[in-house]
């Protein structure tokens, strides 16, 4: 069964499952202590942090690890804001952060910090000029990511770090999903990231904080891990981490390229399998193994099922797969398609026979689902005005208001419009992006007298 999630979690490396079963048996104690036990233990954490260190390119000492890269962010975050508390409260990271910033963001703002979010264009990426006009007088820390995890667009970090620099700010680089394929370039100052994305166990977090940063870490003291990560080190999986992501580095340029050479083949020929499709995510600058489409008129709870019956492992930003009924904040942040959202993220050593079947697969798939949706009188069409049309959605969720939308737009004259009532955020997304894909005008909102949110399209074509 193809799993095609590995932006969420990449299966175990063999050389971190091998590497695992070796430490079990020989750093089990405490690294700590000094007999023979214990310092066999402190050789196998000193060589692990050696090694991370190595692939992210700073000194041993400035590196250290964590019981998960949720607990990096947290940690890094905290303390650099702690350590230059005098500077000022403020916190600058772009809209499209990982939620583990997001909220540990929202966290500080509670406590009476300042938190600003810098937009992102329609490819996920920050301008590195706009984040540099973010960067205030008090602004205490700035984090960016280096990709992004539902879409994978490369930022531009060294740009943004060089902003940083001049204005005195410290970058934290959240590095979880690109740092398998290769070290963070830019003059960063602090870097997050997890294991069990580069095919390490879960459980293993790492945390760099660069020498001269400002730096107080948060919570009790604790003698572990330069009193920055309290508790006991899981050294088997510190061991498995480390010495997996120097496998996947080594491997990194030849199967880099051959992933991007399959997304590249998924870029192109989901467009021309399955009509209505929006391919989200910079073509260009983006990680090698990860790509997002939206399909129109689909419900994307029912798509991932779809596929998981037909043995494809996908995941989804669209509201319709969310417990919240919100579309994924970076979609949103995009301005983009989130109905019908398909994230395929392909492990190492995907072959191209599954990508070949996978595209076999989806475009009947997606066909069957549209048929299921489409039925007519999903939603009552009300008369209006000469020329307008009113389609009232409220209590339907996506993609029905879409759905209906494209139903009735043909049934009035070009000029005329179509306002859809809908209570369901996702159209505040959906109906946009389909009259760009379609050639109509998207007029704006305004509150409905019946409850939600009145959308008015415009007739163009």
């Amino acid at each position: 069964m193809p799993y095609f999630d590995a932006a969420s979690s990449a299966p175990l490396h063999p050389v971190a499952r091998q590497a695992l079963l070796a430490s079990l048996d020989e750093g089990w104690a405490d690294p700590a202590r000094l007999y023979r036990e214990g310092r066999r233990a402190r050789m196998l954490l000193d060589a692990a942090r050696e090694a991370a260190a190595e692939a992210v390119g700073c000194r041993p000492d400035e590196l250290v690890f964590t019981p998960s890269g949720t607990r990096a962010v947290h940690s890094g975050i905290s303390g650099a804001l702690a350590g230059r508390r005098r500077v000022g409260a403020g916190l600058v990271v772009s809209a499209v952060e990982h939620s583990a910033v997001l909220h540990a963001g929202e966290a500080h703002a509670a406590a009476g910090g300042s938190l600003t979010e810098v937009p992102v264009g329609r490819s996920g990426a920050v301008e590195a000029a706009a984040f540099a006009a973010a960067l205030g007088p008090g602004t205490a820390l700035a984090c960016l990511q280096s990709a992004n995890h539902e879409v994978g667009t490369a930022q531009p970090v060294a740009e943004v770090a060089e902003a940083c620099r001049a204005a005195g700010v410290p970058l934290l680089v959240d590095a979880a999903q690109s740092l398998g394929w290769g070290p963070v370039e830019g003059a960063w100052s602090l870097l997050a990231a997890s294991a069990h994305k580069w095919g390490g166990p879960a459980g293993v977090g790492l945390l760099a904080v660069r020498k001269g940063v400002r730096f107080a870490p948060q919570g009790p003291a604790d003698e572990r891990e330069s009193g920055r990560a309290a508790g006991f080190e899981n050294l088997p999986a510190i061991v498995a981490a480390a010495a997996s992501l120097r496998a996947v580095r080594a491997e990194a340029e030849a199967e880099g390229a051959r992933l991007r050479g399959l997304v590249d083949r998924i870029r192109s020929r989901v467009p021309e399998l399955v009509p209505d499709v929006e391919v989200v995510g910079d073509p260009v600058r983006r990680l090698p193994h990860l790509v997002t489409f939206s399909c129109l008129y689909v419900d994307g709870e029912t798509l991932l099922h779809e596929l998981d019956r037909e043995g494809f492992s996908v995941s989804s930003g669209s509201s319709c797969t969310s417990s919240t009924l919100t579309p994924s904040h970076v979609l949103r942040a995009m301005g983009v398609l989130s109905e019908g959202n398909v994230r395929v993220s392909l492990p190492v050593g995907t072959t191209e026979e599954d990508v070949d079947r996978f595209l076999t697969v989806l475009p009947g798939v997606v066909a069957g689902v549209r048929e299921r949706l489409g039925a007519p009188g999903a939603a009552a069409t009300e008369p209006g005005p000469s020329g307008s049309l009113v389609v009232d959605a409220l209590g339907r969720r996506c993609p029905i208001p879409v759905i209906e939308l494209a139903k009735v737009i043909g049934d009035v004259p070009v000029g005329g419009t179509v306002t859809v009532l809908a209570d369901d955020e996702a159209a505040r997304l959906d109906i946009p992006a389909w009259c760009e894909m379609r050639g109509q005008e998207y007029v704006g909102e305004e509150p409905s007298p019946k409850g939600g949110v009145a959308y008015v399209v415009r007739r163009v074509a």
